[in-house]
């Protein structure tokens, strides 16, 4: 080995034990609050299920939903929500079964608590959680009442959103049955 390689590891060598010793003398703290002194668990619980299980009260419809949708949506979906930078909402109902089937919130989702389910954490893409349960409840509204999965006039709320039957309700095959 020569006197170059040597002087190189010999210096590598010391580096990494005093790098050790440093961290060895640090006391870690670990960042934010240890998971027991949250207040409940309910607060993390933000999930809706198919049922409406978790839904917050509330209610919007479609003629609220299409100014919001306007001001909120339209910039990324289209002013039509059939498609601009984001992938489109509605429309191509009836398509999957097609040669070229297209997979809207209105045409491929099972359940429409999805739709306010994820509404709700994650739009708008850069403010998620910004908007008002009555807000999303409307877009909600809007957008299902586009490709007349609900009437327009209908007031959206917790009581009567599980209620909706989305045109692909049966086209998901359960993993678990039972």
């Amino acid at each position: 080995m020569s006197t170059a390689m040597t002087s190189n590891l010999i210096i590598s060598t010391a580096f990494l034990l005093s790098i050790s010793a440093c961290y060895a003398e640090t006391n870690y703290q670990p960042l934010g609050k240890p998971a027991t002194e949250i207040s409940s668990q309910s607060e993390w619980n933000l999930t809706i299920s198919p049922d409406g299980k978790n839904l917050p009260e509330g209610s919007g419809n479609a003629a609220q939903g299409a100014k919001i949708f306007a001001l909120q949506c339209a910039a990324c979906h289209g002013p039509e929500g059939i498609g601009g930078t984001a992938d489109p909402l509605m429309g191509e109902v009836g398509s999957l079964a097609s040669e070229y089937p297209e997979k809207t919130v209105n045409s491929y989702w099972p359940y429409a608590t999805t739709l306010f389910d994820y509404i709700r954490r994650a739009m708008p893409i850069d403010r998620p959680f910004s908007l008002s349960a009555d807000e999303v409840y409307a877009l909600s509204a809007y957008i299902l009442s586009q490709d007349g999965i609900i009437d327009a006039e209908l007031d959206l709320s917790e009581k009567n959103l599980p209620q909706v039957t989305m045109p692909n309700r049966d086209g998901f095959i359960a993993i678990y049955p039972d």
